[in-house]
């Protein structure tokens, strides 16, 4: 069975839509936390960007202290957010690239590119008893390349096999579907090989998941937009209720 990690940056981007500024305001990401950890969630995952578009230095360090769960603390290899992570001391931290004038996070972490300066905030991490993801594409060198660094995990990108599904014509989606699917399950069968944990996340959606039953050795799937938007129409708990369904049945041993 897989773990279950929500993102709750886009309850948080609704309480800036109008409180943006201020120390108070609806809705809350803590409470949205604690009302996914409730509801069968066995992590919460938060993304505190450079530009706080969404989340807020409070929201995280509340968060941390409010739920009895793991928080996986997403972010930018940069001196600010290794600070950050060192004072919050979250369970993980998941390092993901980042560029200010993206709507979301585009592509995976550049690990050859940052070898050397990913290397050396590991080791502070791990210094400090904070275990270390890399957000990567489904790529064999890159995969390889975390491992020699001594990441503990890796978060396979999901979003090229998520944007399968908008293809409008039957028979190309299915060939795609199978190509990113195929390197998703090469990935991770070399990642669990390198004995990395491996989990996965980005456009992930209550159709596409019994896709991905299809790639073994995957440990947690991180769940963020398509959860909270759903929320939206069924409440959050409901939510929280029909992913875990859909992922039910798992088996990362086949």
């Amino acid at each position: 069975m897989w773990k279950l990690g929500v993102n709750v940056d886009h309850v948080a981007t609704l309480n800036q839509a109008r409180y943006r500024g201020v120390p108070h305001g609806e809705p809350s990401p803590v409470e949205a936390a604690e009302c996914c950890i409730q509801s069968g969630a066995e992590g919460i995952t938060a993304h505190l960007r450079e530009d706080r578009r969404h989340i807020q230095d409070a929201d995280v360090f509340a968060i941390r202290q409010a739920i009895r769960a793991p928080l996986n603390f997403e972010m930018a290899n940069t001196d600010e957010m290794i600070g950050i992570a060192l004072k919050l001391q979250p369970a993980w931290i998941c390092v993901v690239p980042e560029k200010r004038e993206e709507l979301t996070t585009e592509g995976g972490l550049d690990v050859l590119g940052q070898r050397e300066s990913l290397r050396s905030m590991i080791t502070q991490m791990r210094n400090a008893g904070i275990r270390v993801s890399l957000f990567v594409d489904p790529e064999l060198a890159v995969v390889e390349a975390s491992s020699a660094i001594q990441a503990d995990a890796v978060e396979l990108h999901t979003g090229a096999f998520a944007e399968c599904w908008h293809e409008s014509d039957e028979a190309l989606r299915s060939k795609a579907i199978d190509k990113e699917t195929e390197r998703l399950i090469t990935a991770a069968e070399k990642a669990f090989e390198l004995g990395l944990i491996v989990n996965a996340g980005h456009g992930l959606t209550v159709e596409n998941i019994p896709q991905l039953k299809k790639v073994p050795r995957l440990n947690e799937l991180n769940i963020g937009h398509s959860l909270i938007s759903r929320a939206v129409m069924v409440g959050l708990p409901q939510s929280v209720k029909d992913f875990l369904h859909v992922m039910e049945g798992y088996d990362p041993n086949p």
